[in-house]
């Protein structure tokens, strides 16, 4: 869906249904609703869909830019709160510590810097998609909200992978032996992502 999201925006507008985006991320949105098992997460999901349409009929050029820079907004903030005093570990600590239980502090601190990092991305990528919506053609947007955000991603994730090997060698050589593989580790993150981001939340 994200993937896919840029596209049909740019798509859109240049045949004039700029509305389509919208109300194709309201029928999600609108799906999810159905689905809900409680009555919360069904008028969670409602809110969203009525806001998506709202804006497909009055500010259609504007809200289908809003949505890469709500998401990216979400993803800083679900970073950064684990970064305050009494909120911790850091997020990317409650991922390594399904892997390693016992975290040394430099192994601690490592995590520390990393989840500064990605926020950082996070509020970067948030600064370019408003100014990119703001300032520059559709096609600029939707190119680098559609591409050149997800190649940043994955460049940051690899080097962050390759740097994770020589950290442990340096500073924890025992741990260097026991880290999974890429495959393992996004099971893990696909496994456990929904109840880290119901901690974080709560």
């Amino acid at each position: 869906m994200f993937l896919l999201y840029p596209y049909l925006v740019y798509r859109g507008v240049q045949e004039g249904v700029t509305w389509f985006a919208l109300i194709f991320i309201a029928s999600l949105f609108l799906f999810q609703a159905l689905k809900a098992k409680t009555a919360k997460l069904c008028f969670w999901n409602l809110d969203r869909v009525f806001l998506l349409v709202l804006g497909a009929v009055f500010y259609q050029d504007l809200m289908v830019k809003l949505i890469p820079i709500f998401i990216q907004i979400s993803l800083m903030l679900f970073f950064g709160k684990t970064l305050l005093k009494g909120r911790g570990p850091t997020l990317i600590e409650r991922f390594a510590s399904l892997e390693f239980p016992d975290i040394p502090p430099v192994i601690s601190n490592y995590c520390r810097k990393f989840t500064i990092i990605w926020t950082t991305f996070f509020a970067i990528n948030t600064i370019a998609c408003i100014v990119l919506a703001l300032f520059f053609p559709v096609s600029w947007w939707a190119f680098y909200t559609g591409v050149v955000m997800f190649l940043l991603t994955g460049l940051l994730m690899t080097t962050e992978y390759i740097m994770r090997h020589f950290y442990f060698l340096k500073f924890a050589p025992t741990l260097r032996q026991q880290i999974p593989g890429v495959k393992e580790s996004v099971r893990s993150m696909i496994r456990n992502g929904k109840n880290i981001w119901v901690d974080v939340q709560g």
